[in-house]
């Protein structure tokens, strides 16, 4: 998975945030916490994609950061969060990203599913690529003090 990560986010690994050794450190605590499940996608034995999340609770850091505070709509039971889904850049616009997001969700019970977005990323292609698949914005957060200020998004599971 660190090496599709690499390519896919290779014009911003000079940030601290898109680093590989910060992407690896986020893997591995997002790896332990509850309902962890990860995606990956090959085109015979090469990896070509993947997506991972994991379920949050009411209290949970991803919703204490938030602003304005989530609706009781999103905290009143777990939701899935999409931590990461990246695609090699020479798959993008094959329908593998959107086939990966849905296998990922496919087994879950949480009734939403919530994820991140920087807004600036592909000149906002990637937010209206959300949208496009009935994501909304609900509000805004900043992860960590080298993250951007990201747009949260949810939408139903199924």
């Amino acid at each position: 998975m660190l090496d599709v990560y690499a390519e896919v986010r290779a014009p911003l690994l000079h940030l601290a945030n898109y680093a590989v050794s910060s992407f690896g450190e986020r893997l591995d605590r997002h790896g332990a916490e509850p309902g962890f499940q990860a995606v990956l996608a090959y085109a015979g034995e090469h990896p070509v994609g993947y997506a991972y999340g994991n379920r949050i609770e009411d209290g949970d850091r991803y919703w204490q950061r938030m602003d304005p505070a989530p609706s009781e709509t999103y905290t009143e039971q777990p939701v899935v969060a999409l931590k990461e889904i990246g695609v090699r850049p020479s798959w993008r616009g094959t329908g593998v990203a959107r086939r990966i997001h849905d296998r990922l969700l496919a087994g879950r019970d949480e009734p939403y599913v919530t994820l991140m977005v920087n807004p600036a990323v592909g000149d906002g292609k990637v937010h209206a690529l959300y949208q496009s698949w009935g994501y909304k914005d609900i509000g805004h957060s900043q992860p960590s003090p080298t993250s951007p200020r990201l747009t949260v998004m949810v939408r139903p599971t199924r």
